[in-house]
């Protein structure tokens, strides 16, 4: 999750992800040290029209190259390895049934064809001597550059075998997406805790189809959503702390800005001081200056506390400030009860403790501590049932939001979220480009 050098205005930053430039620069970057052509350009024309890594490669053609509507699926490209009876051929011919992939194989390599190359391998294989990598290396490479090979895509059995055909194949532009290893035979069940058993070869689809993690630097920008008492300040402070994010939370931020005595903050100041709600323009506009400061831009950020229904969503979205991980913390109303309601304060050092999870350390401060008329019972509750009535429309309006169990362990709750962060930032179809 590196952020670029220099930072990426916000609409901008936005406009590459959906489109995915980024991974594009960086496949472009890779074929173009693998291959060395002479004419960068054209051959980077040639390759946009005959491979297509993702959608967002396709986008990128269609405005370079008179704005296509040939939009391809992916071609899978995908090495099948394991030791010998691992069932390599029979995941290969199933993956070739369910992809439409052409399946390379040594056998298919010698069956088919009448060329120079196979010729000589056929000879090695008559005097029975080992075909060198070299020569299968060279195989593999004329049957990859067919046509339906780039247009199906393909499944290469069973080779790679070594480190050394492994750099041939790559020093021959030959990378694959997908490398799948099988380490035991195909009648192998694995156990899960659960009790649930795979089968293998439905769980080898699924890591096909699955995207292809990439490297290509993103900024996060997070927001966590839930209830009041879900653990979303805990769960940003931990994210921002290993992942060097801004930590936002809106309700802070407004009290900084009053406290800063800054013309919003001024205009903030009365609805603090009352209690009232702060209209949405004023917490808008403090949000975006603050999102907006070179720190936002370059490392990224993670926001609680807004938007706390659809259409502060909606104007957060028509300010630019669009987060690329969205997470909805889930937790039963008694769970809420029970964290809240016995909080405490420690009014001289503003320490927070729980009578149940963390009490305090000696009688002292036990007697001197206050509870927030927030977290009174009768307040919660409202503060709940506001929460649950916005909660339906705001989920639908963040469609590709992650969904969290809170009511768990803080550290497993963190690697939850953790696990999300470093996935493929989902693609969406862009208008006026589909």
């Amino acid at each position: 999750m590196d952020a670029p050098a220099r930072p990426w205005p916000p609409p901008l930053g936005t406009y590459a992800e959906e489109r995915e430039l980024f991974r594009l620069l960086q496949n472009m970057l890779k074929e173009l040290l693998i291959h060395k052509p002479n004419d960068p350009i054209e051959f980077m024309i040639d390759h946009l029209k005959q491979h297509n890594d993702d959608g967002s490669k396709w986008h990128f053609c269609e405005f370079f190259l008179s704005r296509s509507r040939s939009v391809k699926k992916k071609a899978p490209r995908v090495c099948v390895l394991g030791p010998p009876a691992s069932g390599k051929t029979t995941v290969a011919r199933w993956l070739c049934k369910h992809l439409g992939a052409i399946r390379i194989s040594r056998e298919t390599l010698l069956s088919k064809g009448i060329s120079a190359l196979v010729k000589e391998a056929k000879a090695y294989k008559e005097r029975n001597q080992e075909i060198p990598n070299e020569l299968w290396a060279n195989l593999i490479q004329k049957r990859l550059s067919n046509v339906d090979c780039i247009k199906q895509g393909w499944i290469l059995e069973g080779f790679p075998e070594n480190q050394e055909q492994a750099w041939m194949l790559q020093s021959s532009g030959i990378i694959p997406r997908h490398v799948v290893v099988l380490y035991a035979s195909d009648t192998v069940l694995i156990e899960r805790n659960s009790g649930k058993r795979l089968d293998p070869i439905t769980e080898v689809l699924t890591c096909v189809r699955a995207r292809h993690r990439s490297a290509a630097p993103f900024t996060p920008r997070v927001l966590f959503c839930g209830p009041p008492g879900s653990g979303k300040s805990l769960q940003a402070a931990l994210i921002a702390q290993k992942y060097s994010l801004v930590n936002i939370c809106c309700g802070q931020l407004l009290k900084e800005a009053v406290a800063g005595k800054t013309k919003l903050g001024e205009l903030v100041k009365p609805y603090l001081d009352s209690g009232s709600p702060v209209p949405d323009n004023l917490v808008l506009k403090i949000l975006t200056e603050r999102l907006s400061a070179l720190d936002c831009m370059t490392s990224g950020w993670v926001l609680s506390g807004f938007p706390r229904d659809r259409g502060q969503g909606e104007q957060l979205q028509n300010s630019q400030i669009i987060p690329n991980r969205v997470f909805f913390f889930h937790l039963p109303h008694e769970s809420i009860m029970e964290r809240l309601s016995q909080r405490r304060v420690d009014p001289i050092t503003g320490e927070r403790y729980h009578s149940i999870f963390r009490p305090a350390p000696t009688p002292e401060i036990q007697a001197r501590l206050r509870q927030n008329p927030r977290d009174e019972e009768e307040n919660i509750k409202q503060r709940v049932e506001t929460y649950d009535r916005n909660a339906k429309d705001l989920e639908d309006f963040y469609e590709d939001a992650f969904y969290v169990n809170a009511d768990q362990d803080p550290h497993v709750v963190f690697e939850f979220i953790e696990s999300c962060l470093i996935k493929p930032i989902p693609f969406k179809k862009v208008k006026g480009l589909e």
